[in-house]
């Protein structure tokens, strides 16, 4: 990865220059059975398609406060870096009565609801699947985001020194984001190529790191497992040399 990457889209930029085609993230539902890969391109499609949405259609700008309601998933991360690539703040977990959007799971809505700006709900079901039937008052995401463009440029550059994330009551930069990310790689050994299983959440520091920016910055790869507290140790262990797991968390 390019060391001068201030932002984790610029991460995201640098990864898809050097490799568009390797896994970059790999996600398992333990409850539903599913299983889904992104290459880095198809990641950076989804989100540069999320990007466009939250700019255009919902009228996203650089310093707007985002609530995050989502499990460690596949999406979350696109979320994540769409709201990167725009200069969003993302407040994981926080507080949607303060926020000027929130982007809900389908378990946080009444929650969510009490956002008096854009509010957008994800099903979180197999292949990014629609709701059945939309919520009130909620755009569907996976309604919205098929036909927006697979290409992205900011309305205004992302300053790299401004907040970027606030996660655990920490409001980080985003260039602290890609500077703690590094340091947590070089701390846990992720080499370039490194591939982290992770069964942690998205809702910590530590969570985000090893499920997603600390692989990032180094080049490396995710294997994101939700609801696999229940997982027998055989099964992971399966998991882990069938994936070609390099470092768990």
């Amino acid at each position: 990865m390019n060391a001068t990457d201030r932002t984790p889209a610029d991460l995201l930029r640098s990864a898809l220059a050097a490799d568009p085609g390797r896994p970059l993230v790999t996600f398992y539902d333990d409850a539903t059975g599913e299983r889904v890969e992104l290459s880095v391109a198809t990641f950076a499609n989804w989100v540069a398609k999320t990007a466009n949405l939250l700019q255009g259609d919902l009228g996203a700008e650089p310093g707007d406060r985002l609530a995050l309601l989502l499990p460690a998933h596949w999406q979350s991360a696109v979320w994540l870096l769409a709201c990167a690539s725009v200069g969003v703040v993302v407040e994981v977990g926080g507080d949607p009565g303060d926020a000027d959007l929130v982007v809900s799971g389908p378990d946080t809505l009444e929650e969510a609801s009490a956002c008096s700006g854009e509010r957008v709900a994800l099903a979180l079901r197999p292949l990014g699947g629609r709701f059945p039937q939309p919520p009130a008052g909620f755009a569907d995401y996976a309604v919205e985001v098929p036909g927006q463009g697979d290409r992205f440029a900011p309305f205004q550059p992302v300053d790299a020194d401004a907040p970027g994330l606030v996660v655990g009551g920490e409001e980080l930069s985003c260039a602290a984001v890609c500077e703690r990310a590094r340091e947590d790689a070089a701390k846990l050994g992720f080499g370039e190529g490194a591939r982290v299983l992770s069964r942690q959440g998205y809702d910590s520091w530590e969570g985000l790191s090893a499920g997603l920016y600390a692989a990032l910055a180094t080049g490396g790869s995710v294997v994101l497992c939700r609801n696999a507290e229940g997982l027998a140790d055989g099964a992971l262990a399966q998991r882990i040399e069938s994936e070609r797991v390099t470092h768990t968390a």
